[in-house]
C-alpha cells in the first residue's frame, strides 16, 4: 500500500477515535433518520443471512439486521470497542476497507453504510470488498445526496448534527460506474428519506409517499445501491440440469407439440406437466407422450385444488428434480425453441431471473388482444417503478430462474402474502425482494392453435391492481 496512502487512512481513524465518546447522544437526537436507515436496511437484507458491516461504527446496524453470522470492521479502535461492548454476540474487528481481509471467509450481504464519502479510495475498497463475496453476495450501499451538503453543513455549524469532515463528491451514477469497473452488476438504484426529522405522521407520510414520486425522488437524502459480484466464467464446471415445468388445463392438442419441439440442452432435462382437471383427455395425452418420448423424461402431476396457475407452478417447482427452473406454457403462445435463451442466460449467470417479453418483436395477428396489449404497458410502467428494475412484459408465462432462488423465494413468501393465483407477480415480487438480477429475453408471440385462453381480460386485470398495491406498501412505503 502506498505509504501515503496509510498515513490518510491511519488520521481517518484518528478522527473517528474521536467522536466515538460522542455517537450515542448524535443518534438520540436523530433517532428518526438513523431508525429509517435500520429500516431499509432490514428490507434490503433479510433476516437469517450472514452479513458482513464495512464501516460499523457502534454496530448497532449490524445487530438490527439479526445475522447468523455477522462481522463489522470498522477503522476506528474506539468505535470497535464500543461495538463490541454493546453487542457481544457479533464479532468487530479494527481495519480499513482498502485493506479488507477476512481470511477467505465469503457473506451473503455486505453492508456499506454511509461509508463511501469517507473512502481514501473508493475502487480500492470496493475491490477489497469483491474479495469477501461468493457468487451469490449482494452488496448494499448507502450515501447521501450532494444537494443536501449546504443543509448539513449549516446543520453541524448550529450543533444539531455531528461534525464530519468534507466527504467525497459522488452521485448514484459515479457509484454505479465504480462498481462496474471493481467487477460488479448493479442490480436497482433508488432514493429515500425526503425529510429528516421526527414529526410525528408527517414525517412518515412525507417518506413512504412524497419520496417515491417523480421529481421528489431526486430530492431524498439517502440513496441505495444494490448489486452482485459479475459472474465469471467457470469453464470447469459441469452444464447445470433443468426441469420444464407445464401447467395445463384442457390442453390435450398442445401436449405431443410442447415434448416434441422442446430441444435437448447441455445437461440433464425433464419436462413436468402439472393437469388443473383437465376433461378434454390431456391426462391421458400426457401419458401416451410420456412413453412415446422416453428420453424427454416427461411426468405427470396432478392439481387437486383450484388455485390457479400458480398453484400448480409450484406443484411443478416443489417436484423438481434439476438446477434450473422454467415456466412453459401450455398454449405453445411461446416457441419451445426459446427454451435454450433462458437455460443459457441462467447457466452462464448473466441473470439470475429470466423474464420472457412479447412486447419487443412484432406478433402473430390474434395472438394478443388490443385491451391485453394496452393492459400490459401500464403494468409495465407500474413494475419498472416497484421492483425498481426494467420490466417490459410483466405477464408473459415463460420465465426462469435457478432452483435454489425459487426455494429462497420461497421461504420469504410470508412477505407478500398468499395472494397471486396467477403465479408471475408471486415470483416477480419474490425476485425483487432478495435482489435478484431480472434479466429480459425478448420472445415470439403466437395465436393459439388448440384450446381457449383462460384469461378473464376485466376479473383478472383487477386482481392484478390488486396485487400491485399490495406491491406498492410492501416495497415502497417502507
Amino acid at each position: 500500500m502506498d505509504h501515503r496512502l496509510d498515513e490518510r487512512l491511519k488520521a481517518s481513524a484518528q478522527r473517528f477515535d474521536r467522536l466515538a465518546a460522542g455517537r450515542e447522544r448524535w443518534k438520540r437526537h436523530n433517532h428518526y433518520y438513523y431508525r429509517k436507515i435500520a429500516d431499509y436496511y432490514r428490507f434490503y437484507v433479510p433476516e437469517g443471512y450472514s452479513v458482513l458491516e464495512v464501516g460499523s461504527g457502534d454496530g448497532d446496524l449490524l445487530a438490527a439486521l439479526k445475522p447468523t453470522r455477522g462481522l463489522g470492521v470498522d477503522a476506528s479502535p474506539e468505535f470497535v470497542g464500543l461495538a463490541s461492548s454493546r453487542h457481544p454476540s457479533l464479532e468487530f474487528r479494527q481495519g480499513y476497507a482498502e485493506s479488507l481481509e477476512t481470511s477467505g471467509e465469503t457473506f451473503d450481504y455486505i453492508v456499506l453504510s454511509d461509508l463511501v464519502g469517507h473512502l481514501e479510495d473508493v475502487q480500492l475498497a470496493f475491490e477489497r470488498v469483491r474479495k469477501c463475496c461468493h457468487s451469490r453476495t449482494r452488496i448494499v450501499i448507502s450515501y447521501y445526496n450532494y444537494l443536501w451538503e449546504p443543509f448539513l453543513s449549516l446543520g453541524s455549524k448550529l450543533g444539531l448534527r455531528m461534525k464530519q469532515n468534507a466527504q467525497n463528491w459522488l452521485s448514484l451514477d459515479d457509484l454505479e460506474n465504480l462498481l462496474r469497473i471493481s467487477g460488479y452488476d448493479v442490480i436497482k438504484k433508488t432514493r429515500k428519506v425526503i425529510f429528516p426529522w421526527d414529526i410525528p405522521l408527517v414525517s412518515d407520510l412525507l417518506n413512504r409517499v412524497l419520496s417515491n414520486l417523480p421529481f421528489f425522488r431526486h430530492l431524498c437524502l439517502l440513496g441505495f445501491i444494490v448489486a452482485r459480484p459479475a459472474p465469471e466464467p467457470k469453464a470447469s464446471e459441469p452444464p447445470p440440469s433443468i426441469s420444464i415445468v407445464v401447467a395445463c388445463r384442457n390442453e390435450k392438442g398442445n401436449i405431443e407439440e410442447i415434448v416434441r419441439r422442446m430441444p435437448s440442452f447441455p445437461g440433464p432435462s425433464e419436462i413436468l406437466f402439472v393437469d388443473g382437471r383437465s376433461t378434454d383427455g390431456t391426462c391421458e395425452e400426457i401419458e401416451r407422450v410420456a412413453k412415446l418420448y422416453p428420453d424427454k423424461q416427461v411426468r405427470l402431476f396432478h392439481q387437486t385444488v383450484a388455485n390457479g396457475k400458480g398453484g400448480a407452478v409450484r406443484i411443478g417447482f416443489d417436484n423438481a428434480r434439476y438446477d434450473l427452473l422454467i415456466i412453459h406454457d401450455a398454449d405453445n403462445t411461446v416457441a419451445p425453441e426459446d427454451a435454450p435463451k433462458f437455460y443459457r442466460l441462467l447457466a452462464e449467470r448473466k441473470g439470475e431471473f429470466i423474464n420472457g417479453t412479447r412486447m419487443v418483436y412484432q406478433m402473430e395477428k390474434g395472438a394478443m388482444r388490443f385491451l391485453n396489449i394496452l393492459g400490459n404497458k401500464f403494468f409495465s410502467i407500474a413494475f419498472t417503478y416497484l421492483l425498481e428494475q426494467t420490466i417490459k412484459d410483466t405477464l408473459c408465462g415463460t420465465k426462469a430462474l435457478r432452483r435454489s432462488d425459487y426455494l429462497e423465494i420461497a421461504r420469504n413468501r410470508a412477505y407478500f402474502g398468499e395472494f397471486d393465483p396467477f403465479g408471475d407477480f408471486d415470483l416477480l415480487f419474490g425476485a425483487a425482494r432478495l435482489n435478484l438480477k431480472i434479466v429480459e429475453v425478448p420472445v415470439r408471440y403466437y395465436e393459439r392453435t388448440y384450446g381457449t385462453t383462460k384469461i378473464r381480460r376485466f376479473h383478472d386485470g383487477c386482481l392484478l391492481l390488486g396485487m400491485c398495491g399490495i406491491a406498492l406498501k410492501k416495497l415502497k412505503f417502507i
